[in-house]
C-alpha cells in the first residue's frame, strides 16, 4: 500500500473511531446501497496497494468501512458471479434472490444499470434488460451509452488500428472489441456511468425517507474503455509499467487453465505499447467511474442517510491485462477470482481484513445488518462477525468456480482442479504472482493432497 494511502486513511481514521463508538448505540441500519463495478481487480485501487491509479473515493469509501483484502469470485464471468451473489448460491437461482427478499420486507428496491448479467456493449448500446430478474425491483433504470461507437479517437490494440472514422469498429460480439478504446473531448455526461450516478442521486433523494435497497452498475471498467481525454492525460501510456511474465511462464499451467485470449493467438504481442496503451485505457475508466461513485457517496452524506445506510461496493470478478500473457477473464488465476470489497456500515468500526471471503457472503451479511431473516437457501457465511473483528475467520478457503472446474484459496495455498483431472498449485506467501505451479511437485505432494480432499469436501457441502 502506498505512503499516500495510508496517511489518508490515518487522517480520517481518529474521527470515525470516535464517530462510530458514539454510533453504535443509536445507529439502526435501515438501507443498503449496493454499488457493483464491472471486470475491476482488486490490484487497481488505491485502497488495495495501487500507487498509479488514482481512486479517491473509494479511498474514502475504504476509509470509512471494511476492506476485504482477501475477497473472491465465485463465478468468474460476468453472468454466473451476479447471478451467485444475488442469490448466495454458489451455482443457479435457487431460492428467493436479494432484491426480492428486500422487498417482501418493505424495502422499496431499485436497479440502477447492470447488476444482473448485460451483455456489454450490446444492451448498453440497445438500452436492454440483458438477464435481469424483474422479481428483484419495484423499479428499474437502464444507462445507455454509444460505447465503442462514440465520436472520438478509437483504437482497436491488437490490430494496432488507430482512427476517427465511425465506420468498421469492434463493438458487440466482434472478436476484437476487448481490445477498443476511445477518448473523445466531452465531460463524460453522454456515458452510462454518469448517467447511473445522477439516477442514483435522485433515487436517494426520492426515497430518503422510507427504507431501501438500492443496487447500482457501473459498467467501467468492463471494455470498451470509454473516457474524455482528460482521465486518459491522466496515465500516459509510455509510463505504464506491464506486468512481469517469466520466460516459459506457461510450460507448467495446463491447457485449461490458459486463458481464452491470450498475447499470442490475439495479436497483441506484436506491440508492447499497446499493450501499455492498454493499461493507460482501463486505469482512465477505473478513474471515471470512481468520480461518478464520488457523486452517490456525496448525495449519501448530503442527505444525512450515511449513518442509516449499509455501503457495498464490489466488482463481479477481476480481469488479465497480459498477466501470464493472458487477457480478459474466465479463469482461475488470481487476477480473475481476487476482487474489491468493501462494506461500510453504521456502528462497525473501519479496518482492514485478510479474512477469506466470497461474494455471496454479501446477501447474509446484508440480511444480518438489517435485522431480517436469511432464507434457507442461502450458502454464504455472515460477515458482521469480520465488521467487528477483521481477525475472525468465518472459512478456511474460498471457493471459485468456472465450467466445472474449481479454485479452493486458502490462507497459503491457491489450489485449482480441472474437469480434466489436471491441477495447478501455487505457495501465495512466496509465490503471489502464480509463476510455479506446484502440482507436479514430489516435496508438494501431502499439500496437494490435502489441498484436494478439503476441495472434494467443500464441493459435498454444497450440493
Amino acid at each position: 500500500m502506498s505512503a499516500d494511502m495510508l496517511k489518508a486513511i490515518c487522517h480520517f481514521l481518529p474521527a470515525l473511531f470516535i464517530s462510530t463508538s458514539l454510533l453504535k448505540a443509536e445507529s439502526e441500519i435501515k438501507n443498503v446501497l449496493l454499488i457493483v463495478s464491472d471486470d475491476l481487480k482488486a490490484s487497481a485501487l488505491g485502497c488495495y496497494g495501487n500507487e498509479i491509479c488514482k481512486t479517491p473515493n473509494l479511498d474514502r469509501l475504504a476509509a470509512r468501512g471494511m476492506v476485504f483484502q482477501r475477497a473472491y469470485c465465485q463465478g468468474t464471468w460476468c453472468a454466473p458471479s451476479r447471478l451467485s451473489f444475488m442469490h448466495s448460491r454458489y451455482e443457479g437461482r435457487a431460492g428467493k434472490n436479494m432484491g426480492a427478499h428486500f422487498r417482501d420486507h418493505g424495502l422499496h428496491s431499485a436497479r440502477v444499470g447492470k447488476i444482473y448479467h448485460m451483455r456489454v456493449p450490446g444492451d448498453i448500446i440497445a438500452g436492454t434488460d440483458g438477464q435481469d430478474i424483474p422479481s428483484s425491483w419495484d423499479e428499474k433504470f437502464n444507462t445507455r451509452g454509444l460505447e465503442a461507437h462514440t465520436p472520438g479517437d478509437y483504437a482497436c490494440l491488437n490490430l494496432n488500428i488507430f482512427t476517427k472514422e465511425l465506420d468498421n469498429r469492434q463493438s458487440t460480439k466482434m472478436p476484437h472489441r476487448m481490445f477498443v478504446s476511445v477518448e473523445y473531448q466531452g465531460d463524460g455526461s453522454d456515458q452510462p456511468d454518469w448517467k447511473a450516478a445522477d439516477k442514483t442521486v435522485a433515487l436517494l433523494q426520492e426515497h430518503q425517507s422510507k427504507p431501501f435497497f438500492i443496487a447500482t452498475g457501473f459498467v467501467r471498467p468492463h471494455y470498451p474503455s470509454v473516457a474524455p481525454k482528460q482521465y486518459f492525460a491522466k496515465y500516459p501510456f509510455a509510463d505504464m509499467p506491464l506486468p512481469k511474465v517469466p520466460a516459459n511462464d506457461l510450460d507448467d499451467i495446463p491447457k485449461p487453465g490458459l486463458g481464452q485470449t491470450l498475447s499470442q493467438n490475439s495479436g497483441i504481442s506484436k506491440w508492447p505499447a499497446n499493450q501499455k496503451r492498454m493499461w493507460s485505457a482501463y486505469y482512465a475508466t477505473v478513474t471515471y467511474m470512481d468520480e461518478q461513485l464520488g457523486k452517490v457517496l456525496d448525495q449519501l452524506d448530503r442527505l444525512k442517510l450515511t449513518d442509516s445506510t449499509a455501503i457495498v461496493f464490489i466488482s463481479d470478478h477481476g480481469y488479465h491485462l497480459g498477466e501470464h500473457h493472458f487477457w480478459q477473464k474466465s479463469n482461475l488465476h488470481v487476477e480473475v477470482t481476487r476482487v474489491p470489497m468493501i462494506i461500510a456500515a453504521p456502528g462497525m468500526t473501519p479496518g482492514f481484513s485478510q479474512s477469506a471471503t466470497e461474494l455471496m457472503d454479501i446477501y447474509p451479511t446484508l440480511c444480518s445488518l438489517l435485522k431480517l431473516p436469511t432464507p434457507k437457501s442461502v450458502q454464504g457465511r455472515n460477515l458482521v462477525p469480520v465488521l467487528q473483528n477483521p481477525k475472525t475467520k468465518v472459512r478456511s478457503a474460498a471457493l471459485s468456480l468456472v465450467r466445472g472446474s474449481h479454485c479452493l484459496r486458502g490462507d497459503r495455498w491457491a489450489y485449482m482442479r480441472y474437469r480434466s483431472g489436471e491441477e495447478e498449485l501455487y505457495d501465495m506467501q512466496n509465490d503471489p504472482h502464480q509463476f510455479a505451479n506446484l502440482a507436479s511437485s514430489e516435496e508438494h505432494e501431502d499439500v496437494r493432497l490435502k489441498m484436494h480432499e478439503q476441495l472434494k469436501t467443500r464441493l459435498k457441502e454444497i450440493k
